[in-house]
């Protein structure tokens, strides 16, 4: 597995949908008790197959998907895998993770990590010029009856020193701050996250190096302002790491007793039975979710009142 995605079900209920890139599919559980509830796709190139399935989000009731072989981000309706659609094939190269902006009922922005290298192998960076091609963005339109309309809006990316994105992954944004955090994952230059716009400019911060490689991060939402980025740091055991959602001042740091080399988490700040105050879900070396309950988090780093309201 390599990325989580949440869909609120209704009725106190959430489901957590996981990428699995070895089986070329997508798999459902329900993120209360962790039972698996459902999967779909398979290899192939055809309308719900998948070439290594990475990158996955959820807005309403869509399901966005990025395969990084396929080039392609693939949208589906939840609960039943209905495909809608693709976007992307002409643009894409080696695209990883995915975040989208619900602007109106039935639009969305979204943004897609391309981290297309001049050698893979030996993680070989391209022209230092291309680099201004590290996000793609699109404007995304799906009408009554499940139509998927999709308009490229071009790329962007720092190619200065300080904002360059050499090897990205995992990408979030606060439409209220106007802010998308970016993860750079070389660990030649600092593995941090990167704070830009939501219309492509490097913003001049970058959060404290990470141990090892940033990896997943989530907004943790509590209120219109008040909140925290949970960020991962993908060592063993894996720690997340918060950074006040205005200010990005650290605000603390927590790991479990077995979570470790965590790519993909998830956040649910909606209250479900066994999780009144939400969770964080995260992968745990690639083959398993664990889940943490926000309300002990929030007691333990004595976070804002807000979010245990």
């Amino acid at each position: 597995m390599d990325s989580l995605a949440l869909w609120p079900a209704g009725n106190d209920r959430a489901w957590l949908v996981a990428s699995a890139k070895e089986g070329q599919r997508l798999l459902m559980f329900d993120a209360d008790s962790g039972v698996r509830i459902g999967a779909s796709g398979g290899p192939g190139d055809g309308p719900g197959q998948f070439r290594r399935p990475n990158g996955v989000a959820v807005a309403g009731d869509l399901l966005f998907v990025v395969e990084r072989d396929g080039r392609r981000v693939q949208v589906l309706r939840l609960p039943g895998f209905e495909v809608l659609g693709e976007f992307g094939r002409d643009e894409l190269q080696l695209p990883y993770g995915l975040w989208i902006d619900a602007t109106a009922p039935g639009r969305y922005t979204a943004y897609v990590t391309d981290s297309f290298m001049a050698d893979f192998a030996t993680a070989q960076l391209p022209p230092r010029e291309r680099l201004a091609e590290r996000v793609k963005r699109y404007e995304l339109q799906v009408d009554r009856n499940g139509h998927l309309q999709a308009r490229y809006l071009g790329a962007f990316g720092d190619t200065g020193d300080a904002g360059a994105l050499r090897m990205v992954e995992s990408i979030a944004g606060d439409p209220a701050q106007g802010r998308l955090l970016i993860a750079e994952e070389d660990k030649r230059v600092g593995s941090t996250l990167r704070e830009y716009s939501t219309d492509g400019r490097f913003l001049g911060r970058s959060l404290p190096v990470f141990e090892d490689d940033a990896e997943g991060v989530a907004l943790w939402a509590c209120g219109e302002r008040a909140g925290y980025w949970v960020a991962v740091d993908q060592i063993d055991p894996t720690r997340f790491r918060l950074f006040d959602r205005t200010t990005l001042a650290p605000a603390g740091s927590f790991a479990g007793t077995r979570t470790a080399l965590t790519d993909g988490v998830a956040l649910h700040a909606q209250p479900t039975v066994r999780f009144p105050k939400g969770a964080l879900f995260a992968l745990n070396r690639d083959h398993a979710v664990s889940a943490f309950d926000l309300r002990d988090v929030a007691r333990r780093l004595r976070l804002a009142p807000a979010c245990l309201e």
